[in-house]
């Protein structure tokens, strides 16, 4: 990760005997509150960089945009981040000896480190970048189910189209836009740190394959439509597992070129019978969403994405699981410059059998029951994840919860309501409110002997005055209420300056 930092800066520094126009921000943040993490709206969708019951933290960071109108452009940028956070507490040892193992973030990180490329309509990155949903909107939604900027991002590269492009002979009707990438985890200590050794596996040094596809019909109609796919895939890495504190196997996965390409797409990963299993832990959501074009300039998006964690959710065999959710977008800032009501329902999982007669030679049960599919968790690696959070919907929570050291997801069999407003009062003063309400009956595997539930909300104000433009003062108060992830108050406050210069000028 270092290499790509520095690659970064290179990228920046060779290009100074030119004019190159650079924007920069740099930052304070604190938070404080009462509970063993910060509160769920002060954690969620912010790249995994506040956590902690109490943190100091600067930022700052650099970068050059690139110009996606031009026919050949580049970009890069760099962002690191440092400070003071406190620790929790994760159990490790027997129950009848277990002891605290307590864990902090890192006390400085590179959060961001990358340069970028562009000809025509297709663009190359490469190094850490944050990801951001291509379908909802960060600031509001709960969170994508397959690819949000909840966790902190993986070095990798990555290529796709800069933005829909007109599909030949469609006369601009069609639309298309698209990208692929392969990424390192980078989470290996973490997961060490907080894994208790005397339960279950551990997984560390995978890679993650992550691409999606969209179609659009012709923008600036009273009516576009959106329809696509998500698909990720884990492979690779050393999965290590444990019985009583002892190391009873040690798995080398595959990351040849075979399973790269097996990662893109899907190939089975044996041959021998009874093990005819697909390679690697495939997963994504069927996305759709209707945006309709008000008078004025105003819009309302109906959107809908369906989960799938194999063949049978692809197949849509998962009822009406899925984020169903609309939101309205106002033509100008305003009192109310935008909403959002989602509704999540993860408890069909193609139901709660699984059983493949192939399996089992010999068996006189010859029906197929294709369910069970426990969202995010696979049986060869720690939840769909990086660094404790959520790689997916921040709604699910991640495995950073887990203070008895289980590193996999506890609570994928879940319902839930999330609302989130946004607006100004007046210009100079924003403010964003968030809400929601979830239950949840533990996995498909491992259901909860009585159900859990967590109501959560944040109301966010940001200062911004023009006297010093660039200036952006923000205040946020929350809280969580019940036993999925536990009474959590908090308040944050940060300080954050960005501006731009002229390199070479």
């Amino acid at each position: 990760m270092k290499k790509v930092f520095f690659i970064a800066l290179m990228a920046v520094a060779s290009l100074a005997h030119a004019e190159v126009q650079l924007d920069y921000e740099a930052g304070v943040t604190v938070n404080a509150g009462k509970g063993d993490f910060a509160p769920h709206y002060i954690m969620a969708g912010r790249g995994g960089t506040i956590t902690q019951q109490y943190s100091t933290l600067l930022q700052a960071g650099i970068s050059h945009k690139m110009d996606t109108t031009a026919r050949l452009s580049w970009g890069a940028g760099a962002e690191v981040w440092g400070g003071w956070a406190s620790s929790t507490d994760y159990l490790r040892g027997l129950e009848t000896s277990p002891y605290a193992n307590p864990q902090h973030p890192a006390r400085a990180w590179v959060q961001q480190a990358f340069v970028e490329g562009k000809y025509r309509a297709v663009y190359v990155t490469l190094g850490q970048k944050e990801h951001h949903s291509a379908l909802l909107n960060d600031a509001l939604s709960s969170g994508d189910m397959t690819m949000s900027n909840n966790a902190r991002p993986m070095p990798g590269l990555q290529a796709g189209f800069v933005n829909f492009q007109n599909i030949p002979f469609t006369s601009g009707w069609v639309q298309i836009n698209g990208e692929i990438g392969y990424y390192r985890t980078t989470d290996g200590k973490w997961l060490e740190n907080h894994y208790n050794e005397y339960n279950h596996f551990i997984t560390t040094g995978s890679w993650m394959n992550y691409k999606n596809l969209y179609l659009r019909t012709k923008p600036g109609q009273r009516v576009v439509a959106t329809v696509g796919m998500q698909a990720a895939c884990q492979f690779g890495g050393t999965r290590t597992k444990r019985e009583n504190g002892v190391v009873t196997e040690v798995i080398k996965q595959k990351s040849d070129i075979g399973a790269f390409f097996k990662a893109f797409i899907p190939g089975k990963g044996s041959s021998v019978k009874g093990e005819e299993y697909y390679e690697g832990n495939h997963l994504g959501s069927w996305d759709a969403a209707v945006d309709v074009n008000l008078n004025g300039g105003s819009c309302v998006r109906a959107y809908y994405q369906s989960p799938w964690n194999d063949g049978s959710g692809i197949g849509k065999l998962n009822g009406f699981d899925g984020l169903w959710g609309l939101e309205f977008k106002a033509a100008k800032p305003g009192i109310v410059s935008g909403a959002v009501i989602e509704y999540l329902d993860l408890t069909n999982q193609s139901g709660p059998i699984h059983w493949a007669p192939a399996d089992f030679e010999g068996t006189p049960i010859t029906v197929e029951a294709t369910g069970a599919d426990d969202y995010y968790n696979n049986y060869a690696f720690n939840g769909y994840q990086a660094g404790g959070m959520s790689l997916g919907s921040a709604f699910v929570p991640g495995i950073i919860y887990n203070t008895n050291g289980y590193i996999r997801f506890k609570d994928t069999m879940m319902r839930g309501f999330h609302v989130g407003i946004n607006g100004n009062i007046p210009s100079q003063l924003a403010y964003r409110v968030m809400g929601s309400y979830r239950k949840s009956w533990g996995t498909p595997f491992i259901p909860r002997l009585e159900p859990a539930s967590c109501a959560s909300f944040m109301l966010e104000a940001t200062y911004s005055p023009r006297c010093a433009r660039g200036l952006d003062i923000k205040a946020q108060l929350a809280l969580d209420r019940g036993k999925m992830i536990g009474d959590n108050t908090g308040a944050l406050v940060s300080v954050t300056y960005n501006g731009n210069f002229t390199l070479g000028k």
